[in-house]
């Protein structure tokens, strides 16, 4: 839910007084990496932060060229346009680039292993970034929703308010994550003047179907219409996908917390935040 991130981000930015440049696809066409380039050299910012990605995971599958252009080669193009202004860029990246294998949380030195197009190409744009500006700040987070853009947690309630059955996959473990938290987490970065690789979620872990499960009970609880009340869990098995997903996608945050003395929310709660930003919105859903 990159889109998400970006709006939620843009609001704090202005709130504290920044002059905030967000250029629409008619400008910064990540399709055609040398607009990119473009843009950066019209506007020279200080600060670039790039949320933008194909995320589109199992269309991936079938048109790997396009995910690679705007997952690997816009970012590097951006990267080295900001490099050449002499600004600082900060890029969003994934758990996707990790293969999901065992039950340890995923530090930033263990080693990247993709399983799917969506993954490569996200890695292949974290290698690009880096390459083109050592200093920047690549931050991998994983299962975003918020307010804006499109993502599970609206999902779940346009399927409840409509009575429809779910049936949500229950081995697969991450960390729900709100895109507000992730904005708040990305300005403090910047002003830190940090860079390198870190990983950011919020705290705790659970399953798509836990998080669900959580989703309709909380809502429920806030006042929204929900009319299915059961969510059956099943397996990766039961539901097939063109892309292989990590089984498990926990992130390690302790090093962004040691370098910003963070208290990172627990997942559920920044969940019931979220809700209630929603229940405000009239056309979020």
């Amino acid at each position: 839910n990159m889109p998400g991130v970006l709006h939620d981000h843009h609001l704090r930015l202005r709130q504290q007084g920044h002059q905030v440049i967000a250029p629409g696809r008619d400008e910064m066409d990540f399709t055609l990496p040398d607009t990119l380039m473009q843009c950066i050299r019209r506007h020279r910012p200080e600060q670039v932060v790039n949320c933008a990605a194909y995320t589109q995971v199992d269309r991936a599958e079938s048109e790997p060229d396009i995910a690679f252009t705007v997952n690997r080669d816009a970012p590097g193009a951006l990267a080295e346009a900001v490099a050449e202004n002499g600004g600082s860029l900060l890029h969003v990246s994934t758990d996707f680039v990790f293969d999901g294998k065992g039950d340890t949380a995923w530090r930033e030195t263990d080693k990247p292993d993709p399983l799917c197009v969506y993954g490569h190409s996200k890695l292949a744009g974290e290698q690009a970034v880096t390459q083109s500006l050592p200093g920047a700040i690549v931050l991998r987070t994983a299962w975003v929703y918020g307010v804006n853009g499109h993502n599970f947690v609206k999902t779940m309630l346009r399927v409840a308010r409509d009575g429809k059955p779910l049936r949500v996959v229950d081995d697969q473990v991450g960390t729900p994550t709100w895109a507000a938290d992730i904005a708040d987490v990305i300005i403090r970065l910047v002003a830190d003047r940090a860079s390198g690789l870190y990983h950011y979620t919020n705290a705790g872990r659970t399953s798509w179907y836990g998080f669900a499960r959580a989703i309709l009970e909380e809502a429920a609880a806030q006042g929204f219409e929900i009319r299915t009340r059961d969510v059956t869990p099943i397996s990766t098995a039961d539901w097939p996908t063109p892309a292989v997903r990590p089984a498990f996608s926990v992130l390690d945050t302790g090093k962004i917390e040691s370098r910003l003395s963070l208290t990172i929310p627990e997942w559920r709660d920044s969940l019931k935040k979220m809700l209630k930003d929603l229940y405000t919105c009239a056309d979020c859903l």
